[in-house]
C-alpha cells in the first residue's frame, strides 16, 4: 500500500511538472529492429511510470495467488495428519479418563496419519494391558518392534514401558523378551534406577536369587528406591537363596551360607525372618533355635511376632518357656499371648493354645486379629470340642466379611 501511495505521488508530481516543461518538451529518439519512435519527455516519463505501475500490480496479483493457492494445498495436503494428531489427543484424554478401550482404538487408528508411531503403539499395547488384551498387546509391542528397527532404537523410557508390560504378562515367552531387552541395554542399570528396579524383579521371577541379591546392594545406594521396595526385594530374593541351599545341600552348608554374610545383612528384619522361616519349613532346630532366642529375650516388635506365629515350629518347648517368662512380666499382653497360643498350636500343645487365645480374647478391646481367631478354631476343633470351634469360625464370618 505505501508503495502504491509513493507511485501516485510520483505520477501526480509528474503531472505537475509537465506544463513546466511544456515549452521545452524535448524528443527522445529510439531506434530498434528497423523501426524508429519518437517521444517527447514528458511521454517517456508517464509511459515509464504506468509501465511500472502495472508491473508492480500484476506483482501483486501473481503473489496473492500463489499465497491462495498453497493455503489450499496445505489444506488438503495435511489434513489427515491434522485428524491423525486429534485422534492422538482425544485417545490420550481416553486414557487419562480410564476409557482403556476407546484409548486403544484411537491410539491405534492415529499411529500412522499423526506420524506417532512409536508413541501410539507403545499406548496402545499399555491400553490393551489394561483391559487385559495379551493377544493385541503384543500385536502392537510388534509393530513397535518393527518401527525401532527403521531408526536407531526406543529412548529408554519407552523401553522401560515395554519391559513392564512384557512382565506384566506373567508368561514364560514375555518374561524372555523382556530379558532379551534389559540385557540389551545393560550398560544403563547402574545409571537408571527404574531399569535397575525391573532387573532386580526379572532376577527373583527366573529365580536368579544370587544376582538378585548383588543387584539390591545397588539400589541401596539409590535414594530414589523405598526402603520399604528394598527389603521387599531382600525378603525374596535371600528366601530363594536359603530354600534353594537347604533342598539341594546339607543343613551345615545353609549355615555357613548365614555365617558368611555380613553383620549388617543378618540384622535386617526380612533376612532374619526369610533365614528363620526356611529353617522352621526343613525343621532345621538348632539354628532355629540359636537364633530365635536371643530375639525373643529382647523383647521384639509385634510385627516380627506376627510374622513368625504361621512358623511350623514343632519342637518349641524352649521358645514357648521363654514366651512364658515374658507372659510373667506381663500378663495382659496381647503380642505374648498370641505368640503363645500359635507356637502351641504349632506344636500341637490344644489346650495351652486355648487358654492363650481365651486370655487374649478377654482383654479390653480388639486387640486380636482373623489368624488368631482361625489358630484358636483349629485348636478347639483338634480337642475335640467341635461345637466351640464352629462358634469360633461363625465368629470369624461375621466380623471378617
Amino acid at each position: 500500500m505505501i508503495r502504491l501511495l509513493i507511485i501516485i505521488l510520483i505520477l501526480l508530481a509528474s503531472l505537475a511538472i509537465g506544463p513546466l516543461l511544456s515549452e521545452d518538451k524535448g524528443y527522445i529518439l529510439i531506434s530498434i529492429w528497423g523501426y524508429i519512435y519518437e517521444l517527447s519527455v514528458y511521454a517517456a516519463i508517464f509511459w515509464f511510470t504506468t509501465a511500472c505501475i502495472a508491473i508492480l500490480m500484476l506483482r501483486a496479483l501473481i503473489k496473492t495467488g500463489f499465497k491462495f493457492s498453497f493455503s489450499a494445498w496445505n489444506t488438503i495436503a495435511f489434513a489427515s495428519r491434522r485428524r491423525g494428531i486429534a485422534n492422538f489427543n482425544r485417545a490420550l484424554a481416553a486414557y487419562m479418563l480410564e476409557d482403556y478401550d476407546k484409548a486403544e482404538q484411537l491410539f491405534a487408528k492415529s499411529a500412522i496419519p499423526s506420524k506417532r508411531k512409536q508413541s501410539a503403539y507403545l499406548m496402545a499395547a499399555s491400553a490393551s494391558a489394561k483391559l487385559n488384551l495379551k493377544d493385541n498387546t503384543n500385536h502392537y509391542l510388534s509393530l513397535l518392534e518393527k518401527e525401532t528397527t527403521k531408526v536407531k532404537g526406543l529412548d529408554l523410557e519407552s523401553v522401560i514401558i515395554k519391559v513392564k508390560l512384557l512382565m506384566n504378562q506373567k508368561e514364560e515367552q514375555a518374561y524372555q523378551q523382556a530379558r532379551v531387552l534389559i540385557d540389551d541395554h545393560h550398560k544403563q542399570i547402574g545409571h537408571d534406577n527404574r531399569l535397575l528396579a525391573l532387573e532386580i524383579e526379572l532376577c527373583i521371577i527366573e529365580e536368579r536369587f544370587q544376582t538378585a541379591i548383588e543387584n539390591i546392594a545397588f539400589a541401596r545406594k539409590d535414594k530414589t528406591i523405598s526402603d520399604e521396595k528394598i527389603q521387599h526385594w531382600e525378603s525374596q530374593a535371600f528366601y530363594g537363596v536359603f530354600a534353594d541351599i537347604a533342598q539341594n545341600k546339607a543343613p551345615q552348608e545353609l549355615e555357613a551360607y548365614w555365617q558368611s554374610l555380613a553383620r549388617k545383612i543378618k540384622h535386617r528384619e526380612k533376612v532374619r525372618l526369610a533365614y528363620i522361616q526356611v529353617l522352621a519349613q526343613h525343621n532345621i532346630l538348632a539354628p532355629l533355635s540359636a537364633l530365635l532366642i536371643p530375639i525373643l529375650k529382647k523383647s521384639p516388635s509385634t510385627e516380627f511376632l506376627q510374622s513368625i506365629r504361621s512358623l511350623p515350629i514343632k519342637q518349641a518347648d524352649e521358645l514357648i518357656a521363654l514366651v512364658q517368662k515374658q507372659l510373667h512380666n506381663n500378663m495382659h499382653s496381647a503380642k505374648w499371648l498370641s505368640c503363645l497360643g500359635h507356637l502351641a498350636v504349632n506344636s500341637e500343645q490344644w489346650s495351652m493354645a486355648e487358654r492363650a487365645f481365651g486370655s487374649l480374647l478377654k482383654l479390653d478391646g480388639k486387640q486380636y486379629d482373623k489368624i488368631d481367631l482361625q489358630a484358636l478354631a483349629i485348636a478347639l476343633a483338634n480337642d475335640g470340642m467341635h461345637k466351640e470351634a464352629n462358634d469360633i469360625w461363625q465368629r470369624i464370618s461375621k466380623e471378617y466379611q
